[in-house]
C-alpha cells in the first residue's frame, strides 16, 4: 500500500528546490515586503501619534484599563505557540508530517513572540521607562512586584524567546551550510559565518543531534507553562469572567488552534509560489486540519463550560457577565468569535474541505480573526461590566489602536518575508530523512550492494 506522505524525490532535487527560494527575488516578493513595510509604517505613525500626545489616544478609559494592546499581546503569544508543538513535541513524538512545516512554524514562533513583546511596552504610555519591569535593583532602590502576574509574563516570553531563537538557531546550522556550499559574494559570507564551522562530521552530527533532542524537550514543557502563565493574568483577579481555573488549558489549546491556522496561512501560498507541492502535500495540510479539528473542539467545550461555571456558581455577578457578552453592546465580538472558531471549523469533519486548500487558506484567515476577537472579548468585555453598575463603561475604539495593530501585522511579515529570501524555508537535511528514492535510484542501490558481495 503506497504511503500518502511518501515524497518521492531525489537527494540533489531536494537541494536544488528547497535552495531555488533564496535566490534572486521576484517581482512578487518585493509586492509583498512593500506591503508590510507600507503596513509597519502605519503602525509607525500611530505610535509616534501616541507618543507626541500621550496614551489618551487610545481607547482604554475608565474602567476599561486594559484594550486592543492587551488583546494583540495575548494574539501574537498564542500565534508563536504552534511554532514549538510543531518543532518539539512532534518531534519527541517523531510526527513524520511536521517536518515540511516545522521551519517556517519555528521561524513565526520567532517572530511572534518579538511582535508580542512590544505590546506591553506600546501600553506602557512612556515606553522608555520599560526597564522598570525587568527584576533588578535600579536607580529607585526598589524590586518589582514579584506577586505580580505582569512580571511573570516577563519571566515567561523573555524564557520562551530565548529557548525558542536557540532552538531555531540549532536546526538552520545544517541548512545553512548546504546553502553556503552553493553561494557567491555577501551571501557566502553571510552564510560561512552563521554555518558555525559546519562541515557534516560524524562528531558534529552526533553532537547535533544530541543538542537539538535536548532543546526539543526542554522547549516543551514551555508549549503548556507560557500561555498558562499569560492565562493567569486574568484568573489571578476578581474580576467578572477571569476567576476560573479552566484559563490554562483553555489558553493553551486556544494558542495552538491559532497557530496552526497562521501556519497554513503563511504556507499555502509559499507551497504554490515556489513550486513546493511535493514536499507540501495534501496529506500534511490534512493533518494540520485534524489537529485544529481538535483544537477547536477544547476551545469550543471551554466556552460551553465557561457558562456553565457561571450559572452552576449563582454568582450574580458571573452570571450578568455570561449574559452580557452574547447579548450586550459588543455582542457582534462574541459571535464572530462563536462563528470563526467553533462553527467554521465544523467543515473539517467532511474530507472534501480538509484536501481543498482554497478553503483551508480562507478558513486559516477566519480562525484567527476569531482567535483575535475571543481575546478581545475576555480582556473588554469583562472589564466593561464588573461589580458595580455605576462603574459600567464601553470601549472607545481608536484609530491609533487600527493602526498599531496593523503595524504588528507589517512588523511580523516583513521579519518572516526577509527570512525567507535569505535562510532555507524548509528543514532540507531532515526532508532527506524521510524522502522516498525513485525506483531508478533504488535499483542503483541495489546494485552497488550486490557488487560489493561479489567483491
Amino acid at each position: 500500500m503506497k504511503d500518502p506522505g511518501a515524497i518521492i524525490v531525489d537527494y540533489k532535487t531536494v537541494n536544488d528546490d528547497i535552495l531555488r527560494t533564496i535566490s534572486a527575488p521576484r517581482m512578487g516578493w518585493y509586492l509583498l515586503i512593500a506591503t508590510s513595510l507600507s503596513f509597519l509604517l502605519v503602525g509607525a505613525m500611530s505610535w509616534k501619534n501616541q507618543l507626541m500626545q500621550g496614551i489618551g489616544l487610545a481607547g482604554i478609559n475608565n474602567p476599561i484599563a486594559w484594550g486592543v494592546y492587551i488583546t494583540d499581546f495575548v494574539f501574537w503569544v498564542g500565534i508563536a505557540h504552534s511554532g514549538t508543538l510543531i518543532s518539539a513535541v512532534l518531534f519527541l513524538f517523531r510526527a513524520k508530517w511536521r517536518v515540511p512545516i516545522y521551519r517556517i512554524a519555528e521561524t513565526m514562533t520567532v517572530f511572534a513572540v518579538a511582535t508580542a513583546g512590544l505590546f506591553p511596552i506600546i501600553h506602557l504610555g512612556r515606553p522608555w521607562n520599560f526597564y522598570w519591569l525587568l527584576p533588578y535593583p535600579n536607580q529607585r532602590y526598589l524590586w518589582v512586584n514579584f506577586k505580580s502576574p505582569l512580571l511573570w509574563d516577563v519571566f515567561a516570553v523573555s524564557t520562551y524567546l530565548t529557548i525558542s531563537v536557540l532552538f531555531f538557531i540549532i536546526g538552520l546550522i545544517p541548512d545553512i551550510a548546504a546553502a553556503r556550499d552553493r553561494a557567491t559574494g555577501f551571501r557566502k559570507l553571510l552564510y560561512s559565518a552563521t554555518a558555525l564551522g559546519w562541515r557534516g562530521s560524524g562528531s558534529q552530527w552526533r553532537h547535533y543531534m544530541a543538542a537539538y533532542g535536548f532543546f526539543a524537550a526542554l522547549a516543551t514543557p514551555l508549549v503548556l507553562s507560557v500561555h498558562s502563565v499569560v492565562s493567569w493574568d486574568f484568573a489571578m483577579s476578581n474580576v467578572p469572567g477571569w476567576h476560573t481555573t479552566i484559563f490554562p488549558p483553555y489558553f493553551v489549546a486556544g494558542a495552538i488552534f491559532s497557530g496552526l491556522a497562521m501556519v497554513m496561512t503563511i504556507t499555502i501560498p509559499m507551497r504554490k509560489w515556489w513550486g513546493l507541492e511535493k514536499y507540501l502535500t495534501i496529506w500534511h495540510y490534512e493533518k494540520m486540519s485534524q489537529l485544529i479539528m481538535f483544537t477547536s473542539g477544547i476551545v469550543t467545550y471551554a466556552y460551553s463550560i465557561e457558562f456553565f461555571i457561571a450559572w452552576y456558581s449563582n454568582n450574580p455577578y458571573e452570571r450578568y457577565q455570561f449574559w452580557y457578552r452574547p447579548f450586550g453592546d459588543m455582542a457582534w465580538a462574541f459571535w464572530i468569535m462563536v462563528s470563526c472558531n467553533c462553527f467554521f471549523p465544523l467543515t473539517l469533519w467532511f474530507k472534501k474541505c480538509r484536501t481543498n486548500l482554497t478553503w483551508l487558506f480562507i478558513l486559516s484567515i477566519l480562525i484567527n480573526i476569531g482567535m483575535w476577537f475571543e481575546r478581545f472579548n475576555i480582556v473588554v468585555q469583562s472589564l466593561a461590566r464588573e461589580f458595580d453598575p455605576y462603574a459600567w463603561g464601553t470601549y472607545n475604539f481608536s484609530w491609533t489602536e487600527v493602526g498599531m495593530t496593523i503595524g504588528s501585522f507589517g512588523w511580523f511579515f516583513t521579519l518572516l518575508l526577509v527570512f525567507i529570501k535569505f535562510f532555507p524555508s524548509m528543514a532540507l537535511t531532515e526532508i532527506k530523512e524521510i524522502v522516498t528514492l525513485p525506483d531508478s535510484e533504488h535499483k542503483d542501490i541495489n546494485l552497488n550492494a550486490e557488487g560489493s558481495k561479489h567483491e
